[in-house]
């Protein structure tokens, strides 16, 4: 039979035998408890802090790679656009004759004569991250966009980011074989009439020029939500970090519960240090309770 473990007499006479006793007696094992949890949480706030910092820098440099296609794309309309303004101004550019493109297809015939570029459809945006764009785009106190990226959620932003670069990928799609058609009328049309290439030169500028006008303004979109994602990401590392340290003071207040419940083992008046061991450690739980659920 197992031997039954037993109170020594000393202390069933400081500490009362009622269920008050009995809890006041399991103070320090319910603190160590409670300080080891709080540890852990305050362990855990700490690396979901890191992890939303380490993301979110991943997030930045990706949008910092599409400002910089968005840069690019607008430097090469604005040097097509000027380009086509110094050949109209130093010889006569007229309308590219229908003759030309016969061969071509109608979206290269709508391209190059009208600038008409086919599949320019941007991506629809939820009202919420359209109002969270709007902000960080007017540069808004980050107070003032954080408390708006904290109604739209991950999986919303995960999917605004998804339809910008489909727009992307649509838009390439759909102009890539007008370019392939372009490329082959400019060696076609070199060796020929000079009046006719230099026509042809001009209508492939204000394609081109169009083509890339829109390409930045798809980068652009993209590279928003890109940005909305790093400061969401940023105010949930913030708020992780906290947490943490809340949790930590938290753990701080039983660990000292710990402390005190372990020294009245050796005073006369265990009764009122268990009490104030009790006390701190229902401050820690109240106060770790209220971190978890608010803060």
């Amino acid at each position: 039979m197992a031997a039954k473990i037993e109170i020594p007499a000393e202390l069933k006479k400081d500490l009362p035998q009622s269920k008050w006793g009995k809890i006041l007696g399991a103070t320090p094992i319910i603190m160590t408890v409670i300080a080891t949890m709080l540890a852990g949480l305050a362990s855990s706030e700490m690396t979901k802090a890191q992890y939303d910092r380490s993301l979110a820098a991943q997030l930045q440099s990706k949008a910092g790679d599409q400002w910089s296609f968005y840069q690019a794309k607008k430097l090469r309309s604005a040097v097509a656009h000027n380009t086509l303004d110094l050949l109209a101004a130093t010889s006569d550019v007229r309308p590219l004759a229908a003759a030309v493109l016969e061969k071509a297809d109608a979206a290269t015939q709508a391209a190059l004569v009208k600038s008409e570029l086919p599949g320019a459809t941007f991506a629809k945006f939820d009202d919420m991250v359209k109002t969270a764009l709007a902000a960080v785009e007017s540069s808004k106190p980050e107070s003032e966009v954080a408390l708006l990226l904290a109604k739209v959620k991950n999986e919303t932003l995960a999917e605004s980011l998804k339809a910008a670069r489909d727009a992307v990928t649509v838009f390439d799609s759909a102009t890539k074989t007008i370019n392939q058609a372009a490329d082959k009328l400019d060696e076609a049309l070199m060796r020929g009439d000079r009046t006719t290439f230099r026509d042809f030169s001009a209508a492939r500028l204000r394609y081109a020029a169009a083509r890339y006008e829109t390409e930045a303004k798809l980068n652009q979109a993209v590279a928003g939500i890109y940005e909305l994602q790093v400061r969401k990401g940023n105010v949930s590392a913030e708020r992780h970090h906290k947490r943490s340290g809340k949790f930590f003071f938290g753990m701080l207040a039983a660990q000292m519960a710990v402390i005190i419940s372990t020294f009245s083992i050796a005073a006369r008046q265990k009764s009122f240090l268990w009490s104030l061991a009790a006390a701190a450690g229902a401050a820690a739980v109240s106060f770790s309770l209220y971190v978890y659920l608010y803060v």
